[in-house]
């Protein structure tokens, strides 16, 4: 099976039908990044890992390792299956998934000392799950870890604009995408955090480049909240042919270079006051 042929599936929310692109063409984050965060908190192989919105684990896997157990949770039933099927490729076996929704947290989680959102606080009710974390993390020691960074389809090249613009010819002409709610509120999710019970906020940037083949962007372009397999229907051979010549017209080697920032917030509780 290749980048093009995986099964089918309209059935479900906003990822369905995306999983097994997701798993695939969803790139990882830097080791920069994992170093820092379990440097800065001290993971040391103890503690319990909440993942909010895991998709297929790219978090949860790689930190996994840095806790005694992990949740991953998701509202996609594939996410999960593509998530339990690189557990166990990769042998992480301290890890479990719940089918879930961050609106409606299950109360039978127990207590966290850290929970994750990776590329998914922008599709939450944020200051609801706010709320629902202060019951779940673990007091004083517990932190919540934020980190999106840049999206291929946000093009900040040539070579993006031009995989934009081919996706925007074959889309229907009166299609519109619904955008992720935090784009009504138009509050940073620093600024949600700094309201909530967990305003202590740390923001480090980290800055760096990511490689791609056309493969990869096409996997990449279908593993998003777009259901673009779905919109193109017949129309999906002739839409992979048209990013292909469009990106080799571009650079023959076809291969590219994506500049990404990816920006993680740390957030805690504010330490207690002293009595006077």
């Amino acid at each position: 099976m290749n980048a093009t042929n995986p099964p089918d599936s309209c059935d479900g929310g906003l990822f369905a039908g995306t999983a097994w692109h997701y798993a695939r063409y969803r790139p990882g984050y830097p080791a920069a990044f994992y170093d820092d965060l379990v440097q800065r908190l001290g993971l040391g192989g103890t503690g319990r890992l909440l993942d909010l919105g895991c998709g297929t684990g790219q978090l949860t896997l790689p930190l996994a390792a840095h806790v005694t157990e992990a949740v991953g949770v998701d509202p996609e039933p594939d996410m999960l299956t593509e998530a339990g099927r690189l557990a166990q490729e990769q042998a992480v076996t301290n890890v479990s998934w719940i089918q879930g929704d961050s609106a409606d947290l299950p109360h039978n989680l127990g207590r966290f000392t850290l929970v994750t959102m990776g590329r998914s606080f922008h599709w939450m009710d944020r200051e609801r799950v706010l709320t629902a974390l202060n019951e779940m993390v673990v007091d004083e020691v517990g932190s919540l870890i934020i980190a999106n960074d840049s999206n291929l389809v946000l093009p900040s090249t040539s070579w993006q604009q031009a995989v934009a613009d081919v996706q925007r010819q074959f889309l229907p002409p009166d299609y519109q995408h619904d955008p992720p709610p935090t784009v009504a509120t138009r509050q940073t999710h620093q600024q949600v955090l700094a309201n909530s019970a967990f305003g202590q906020v740390h923001r480090q940037v980290y800055e760096y480049t990511r490689p791609w083949t056309i493969e990869q962007a096409i996997g990449y372009l279908y593993s998003t909240s777009l259901p673009l397999r779905r919109l193109l229907g017949e129309r999906r051979s002739a839409f992979e042919d048209t990013v292909r010549s469009t990106l080799l017209a571009i650079e023959p080697s076809g291969y590219f270079i994506e500049p990404v920032v990816l920006e993680v917030l740390t957030a805690t509780r504010a330490p207690a006051s002293s009595p006077r």
